[in-house]
């Protein structure tokens, strides 16, 4: 496909707390979906944005499948795993740019940035996006490592991570999921903010 990968590498705290809040805020985009507020193609196009600023290989294949799948053109999937923002509606360019922003900055974009997605789109909107943003920083989290593991197993390593990082990671996802899902149901029942700031 042409992409870098491995643009980024995560930690297995990382990956806990992209899990605890990816899936603390999973019902946000059933809710956005349900609501016609994003369409399937808004959807891939946050999370194609995303997997090019982590460089996550095992997504990219994947969403370039679904992307295609939902009527996108293949050049404007390369487009966007080559981060050219060329072709993107108007309409979607502030929520695509701050999934960017979020990736890029691991998972704690700025407080400004946030409240400028929300007077765009409104808070439901708002919370649909972030929720995309945060499935799909799961998918990369995790995927790394396993795209990691696949190319060594293949005789090919990236050079960017061992293989002790990429089981460790891999194996960490069954023992992380449920510590997590309670962590943010624990989080939901006390009302804490779905999203904070450092």
């Amino acid at each position: 496909m042409g992409q870098i990968l491995y643009k980024k590498i995560y930690s297995v705290k990382e990956g806990y707390l992209s899990l605890h809040k990816g899936l603390r805020t999973t019902g946000y985009l059933s809710r956005a979906k349900r609501n016609k507020l994003m369409s399937s193609q808004f959807i891939e196009r946050i999370m194609l944005a995303v997997t090019e600023v982590n460089g996550c290989e095992v997504c990219s294949y994947a969403h370039t499948k679904i992307a295609l799948e939902q009527g996108m053109s293949n050049e404007e999937i390369q487009m966007l795993l080559s981060g050219t923002a060329e072709n993107i509606p108007r309409d979607e360019m502030p929520g695509i740019l701050f999934a960017q922003h979020y990736a890029d900055s691991r998972g704690n974009p700025t407080e400004e940035s946030w409240k400028r997605i929300v007077d765009v789109y409104g808070q439901e909107k708002a919370w649909g996006i972030l929720a995309a943003i945060r499935i799909i920083m799961i998918g990369n989290v995790f995927g790394i490592p396993l795209s990691g593991l696949r190319t060594r197993l293949k005789g090919k390593p990236s050079g960017k991570t061992n293989v002790f990082y990429e089981l460790s990671m891999i194996l960490s996802f069954p023992i992380l999921f449920p510590p997590a899902l309670l962590h943010g149901l624990i989080l939901s029942a006390l009302k804490k903010p779905v999203i904070e700031f450092p």
